[in-house]
């Protein structure tokens, strides 16, 4: 029986995989507002009601969808408490901080920037879509107020600066725009943006020498 209970959860893991991976290829080709549910169903091979079921809304499937592409995988483990993000802030040379912290968005940028090109899109027309992208951008802050925090007991920051302007800085830099500005429209590989923000950050927080 035990067996058999592990099947179907691998099966109904396996489906919702197939479900988001769907909804992935047709919010990036089609567009959010123009994919319907059906149509997702449709691309996956499942039935409309097993969408609905899994997901209850479009919406609701985006923000998974979000969600699993910032994280990595679909534990639900905050993302401050995740190995990587634990072993940056736990670092004690801050110089290697700001690597780490580079290193990390450039990876979440990678699986992640299809999925903020979509959002921004829809968030113009839909309300619950920008909903989403502002919560997105609030965690994203909370996390770099938290990594700048950390930052700034290895080290005296850059003169003039405290930890919110610090953060801000961070942001700035580590933005989801800087990074699609760079690699997508002038043609950056992603590791030479991830070099360039890290050089950039310790330039710009920790003082010269």
């Amino acid at each position: 029986m035990l067996r058999s209970m592990a099947r179907r959860a691998e099966q109904t893991q396996a489906n919702r995989q197939r479900m988001r991976e769907a909804a992935l290829a047709l919010f990036t080709t089609r567009g959010y507002s123009a994919t319907s549910m059906q149509a997702i169903a449709d691309e996956a091979g499942m039935a409309v009601q097993t969408l609905y079921f899994t997901f209850k809304t479009k919406r609701a499937l985006l923000g998974e969808l979000l969600d699993v592409a910032v994280a990595g995988d679909d534990e639900p483990i905050p993302n401050l408490e995740r190995p990587q993000v634990r072993a940056a802030l736990d670092n004690p040379d801050p110089v290697a901080q700001l690597h780490e912290q580079a290193r990390l968005a450039r990876e979440v940028y990678e699986r992640v920037a299809p999925i903020l090109q979509v959002i921004s899109h829809a968030a113009t027309a839909d309300p619950e879509i920008h909903d989403l992208w502002e919560t997105n951008n609030a965690q994203r802050a909370i996390v770099m107020e938290r990594m700048t925090t950390a930052l700034a007991t290895k080290s005296a920051l850059r003169d003039g600066l405290d930890v919110a302007t610090a953060t801000d800085i961070t942001l700035a830099l580590l933005s989801p725009e800087l990074y699609h500005l760079l690699t997508a429209r002038r043609g950056w590989p992603p590791t030479r943006w991830e070099q360039w923000t890290a050089n950039a950050l310790v330039t710009q927080l920790l003082p010269p020498g």
